[in-house]
């Protein structure tokens, strides 16, 4: 059964989910073909020369329209963050099913109310932890549950970037707070804790710090994903989101855990990595080497204790049996295929996928805490937000 998209958003985000789902029926054949129907933005030339080049039937100037659309039976929402909740909830309501990229929303009200939106239509609601779908992750999370590992006592996770630790680079919509929410924090940490949560369990209360090193940037001229053009002597606008957020936590369970999400850690192109200890062991993970998890066991014995390389690329690891021989290794592309595999199942098999809206107002709730923690000076807890 196919089951037909359309997709608002055409440039970092729309251009890995049309890889997504271009390549899904190539490498997991059983899986239902998803039809690249439609592509949305403002931008006309853009858009038509996205759908051209992603391989869409369609464009639309008008999200609404889109929405609107009888051939129409998910949409897939990777525009700014400012948009997504009025875009989902029109959706919801014309029974659309939805893919939202995180965050999924500018406050926590927003993303409750899309997550209610959803509910009430009875529609699948999706959102893009993508980092979720990396095959060392799921193997992390298989030796968890298994208790291979023990009792749980840290987690300690950062997001490291360095691509605006130029004063110069232009005030993108990444840094600017009534579109994009936040900065390092709803962007990066949004990860840092939706892994947590995945790999750990819920957080109970936080505390944290955040620093906006750079306070004012030349407006660009251009810009496209993560890259921009500007001139440093063009005028300047205010960044109105952090550029650095740290916090402590403390899970439910009892486990300790430190965050750290910054832009400005020069050599840190993408360090998404994340260390747990537990009873019986510790698993390390970075994504910059996303193929390989370092695992430690307390019971190997003394002459050859210390942490292991695991290549999680055998037919053994998450999703690995639909790639290439063992040893060859897979990319970040490729965490969004895995991403689609789970709507298109979920649609086929009547579920809501995983993770969903509720998982991101969770993360949402967390990061709100976190900047009430930040404004306050002290502790809070989760569930006072």
């Amino acid at each position: 059964m196919n089951w037909n998209v359309g997709m608002i958003g055409y440039k970092f985000m729309g251009k890995a989910h049309s890889h997504a789902y271009r390549d899904l029926t190539m490498f997991f054949p059983e899986a239902d073909a998803p039809v690249m129907k439609a592509i949305c933005g403002r931008d006309e030339k853009a858009v038509a020369q996205a759908a051209r080049q992603f391989g869409w039937e369609s464009w639309e100037t008008d999200w609404r329209k889109l929405v609107e659309r009888d051939d129409i039976d998910v949409i897939d929402i990777n525009a700014p963050s400012d948009a997504h909740k009025e875009i989902a909830v029109a959706a919801a309501q014309a029974g659309k099913h939805l893919f939202c990229e995180k965050p999924l929303a500018l406050s926590l009200e927003d993303a409750r109310e899309m997550l209610d939106s959803a509910e009430k239509a009875k529609v699948k609601h999706m959102i893009g932890f993508n980092y979720r779908f990396v095959p060392a992750v799921r193997l992390a999370r298989k030796l968890i549950e298994e208790g291979r590992i023990g009792r749980i006592y840290h987690f300690r996770g950062m997001f490291l970037q360095d691509w605006i630790v130029d004063p110069g680079f232009p005030l993108v919509w990444r840094l600017r707070k009534e579109v994009a929410g936040s900065g390092a924090h709803g962007d990066l940490g949004a990860h840092v804790i939706d892994l947590a949560h995945y790999l750990v369990g819920d957080l109970e209360e936080v505390v944290g710090m955040s620093e906006t090193f750079i306070k004012e940037r030349p407006l660009p001229s251009e810009a496209t994903g993560l890259s921009a053009k500007g001139d440093s002597n063009s005028p300047k606008g205010q960044v109105t989101v952090d550029d650095a957020t740290l916090f402590l936590g403390r899970f439910k369970s009892g486990a300790l855990g430190s965050f750290e999400a910054t832009r400005f850690a020069p050599g840190r192109r993408c360090t998404n990595a994340f260390e747990i200890n537990g009873s019986k062991g510790s698993i390390r993970f970075d994504f910059e080497r996303m193929n390989e998890l370092q695992v430690y066991f307390t019971d190997d014995a003394d002459d050859v204790q210390g942490f292991r390389r695991i290549m999680a690329t055998d037919p053994a690891h998450a999703y690995m049996e639909a790639w290439w021989p063992p040893g060859h290794s897979i990319g970040f592309e490729h965490t969004f295929i895995h991403e689609v595999l789970e709507l298109s199942s979920a649609i086929r098999e009547d579920r809501q996928p995983v993770p969903s809206f509720h998982d991101g107002v969770k993360c949402q709730q967390v990061l709100e805490a976190v900047e009430l923690s930040v404004s306050r000076r002290s502790w809070v807890k989760v569930s006072e937000v």
